[in-house]
């Protein structure tokens, strides 16, 4: 162990969300932060873990903050509870996991990302879709995890194989060794074979259908061909979907500012304009402040309305709304492919798609 750990059990202090501190689920997720004392929720998992790894832990202390209220408030929260986590003098920090909570696995990447500089080791662990993977993941060791907390298990255990190396001093050469997500971290070195022969070896392999694994992965980018473009609108019905976040003042689906995981569809009935009475942006990704005194500069229902008229096409009744900030891939193609079937079956034949 560390040197400040060999007369004394090793001090652990671990960050999590409201959920996972007790004290509830979406409707608690502007609650302030504040600090428990010993282990909470999934801190006993990691306690037991680390005791059958051989290294005598405590969690001394469970920080807890709102997701909602950590994504409006980053600056803040870090200013105020990283000295708060230094007070307890830990060997050791534990983020999560966040799995593919995605305001959850900012905050985490956030306070690890602040620890390190510090001298005060720290990891967290989350899905491969949650954004908070691309914003820290150069500068934090994340391990993957499961999308689900039905994952929990896998995934402490990973991130406790991992403390343990880091409480050791060990290097951690690879971090897809440690079970980790690559970092893009460029190394030199000299290799046995020349890239000639390597580059060879993978062509043949992949032409004799053998697995290989090539050494700079691709990224894969999602395209989606254009349709031809409608040569007559007369007749035709036009939707509205928009990741601007405009809707029905109060927010009543409670769509989140950040990472949202759900959207919400709102009648557009008998409205000429969108009026600051009646809707606000619910997105924490700008300022909305220009949104919010004329919603129609995200939602352009005045717009639509004079082209209604003018170019004799029909706009749907509905407009569907969702939050586009930090939002993760596999929300956006869900919310997606829902949106879709109710338009089709509604007899949409065209989308405007508005944004930020």
């Amino acid at each position: 162990m560390a040197e400040a750990s060999r007369n004394r059990k090793t001090r652990i202090v671990h960050y999590v969300n409201q959920f996972f501190g007790g004290v509830g689920g979406e409707e608690k997720a502007d609650i302030e932060p504040f600090t428990i004392q010993g282990p909470q929720g999934p801190g006993r998992l990691f306690e037991k873990l680390f005791r059958e790894e051989n290294a005598d832990v405590e969690i001394v202390a469970t920080v807890v903050c709102g997701d909602s209220y950590f994504a409006d408030n980053q600056e803040n929260v870090l200013r105020e509870q990283i000295p708060v986590i230094r007070g307890y003098h830990p060997d050791l920090v534990v983020a999560g996991p966040a799995f593919n909570a995605g305001r959850y696995g900012m905050a985490c990447g956030a306070i690890c990302q602040a620890l390190e500089p510090l001298g005060i080791p720290a990891i967290t662990a989350m899905y491969k879709e949650n954004p908070g993977l691309d914003q820290y993941r150069k500068t934090v060791l994340i391990v993957e995890s499961a999308s689900t907390v039905s994952g929990m298990e896998d995934a402490v255990r990973n991130m406790v194989r991992l403390g343990v190396k880091r409480l050791r001093g060990q290097a951690i050469e690879s971090p897809k060794a440690e079970g980790c997500f690559e970092q893009g971290i460029r190394q030199n070195f000299f290799h046995e074979e020349p890239a000639y022969r390597r580059a060879i070896d993978m062509l043949l392999r992949k032409i004799r259908g053998e697995p290989f694994e090539t050494e700079y992965p691709i990224p894969f980018f999602d395209r989606v061909e254009p349709r031809p473009a409608l040569a007559d609108l007369k007749g035709v019905t036009i939707a509205l979907v928009t990741s601007g976040g405009i809707v029905p003042t109060g927010n009543p689906d409670h769509i989140e500012s950040s990472s949202a995981s759900k959207y919400g569809k709102y009648s557009l009935e008998g409205l000429a304009t969108l009026e600051t009475k009646s809707h606000q942006s619910a997105h924490g990704g700008y300022d909305n402040t220009y949104a919010n005194e004329d919603p129609n500069r995200v939602l352009p229902i005045d717009m639509m309305r004079n082209l209604e008229k003018a170019l004799g096409f029909k706009v749907h009744p509905w407009y569907y709304a969702t939050v586009g900030n930090g939002t993760s891939v596999d929300n956006a193609q869900k919310f997606a492919k829902e949106i879709a079937v109710e338009l089709i079956r509604d007899g949409v034949q065209a989308v405007i798609l508005t944004s930020t």
